[in-house]
């Protein structure tokens, strides 16, 4: 059986406005049925952890309620269950602009970019780019190539 290389952007959000929280479902719900590629964690330290942590979501409590395997808008409602029903929106603006403004080390940046056949001329820095960048190398090499 092929395992699933998640290709949902940490840059989508969804109707609550949350960046990579659909990535992180999809990743969960993966992982719950045994389909997440192994090379991907459905909890991460990185994005994964950032993004409960903005939420003020507990990680256990978060992959317990992933057991129910939800639909996305099932998550999001528990979200807002979690948080007396709404989101401080500059909570959740400070999570999306942490999201999108980290950059990965040099190294990681020249070892995504090189795979992916892309000259490391410092125009793509940012880790969400470069994550797409490696997704979308890892499924084509493991599903078309």
């Amino acid at each position: 059986m092929s395992k699933t290389i998640p290709l949902v952007s940490s840059g989508i959000a969804g109707p609550l406005g949350v960046l990579h929280l659909p990535r992180l479902w999809q990743k969960v719900s993966l992982e719950k049925v045994g389909k997440l590629h192994d090379d991907y964690p459905g909890i991460g330290a990185g994005y994964d952890q950032m993004t409960l942590d903005g939420l003020g979501i507990d990680k256990e409590a978060f992959s317990s309620f992933m057991d129910s395997k939800p639909t996305y808008p099932q998550l999001e409602k528990w979200v807002l269950d979690q948080k007396g029903g709404s989101l401080d929106g500059d909570a959740v603006k400070a999570l999306n602009d942490s999201i999108a403004g980290y950059n990965h080390d040099d190294g990681t940046r020249k070892e995504i970019l090189e795979a992916s056949g892309i000259e490391d001329d410092g125009s793509i820095l940012d880790a969400v780019n470069l994550n797409n960048l490696d997704d979308w190398y890892c499924f084509h090499k493991q599903e078309i190539a």
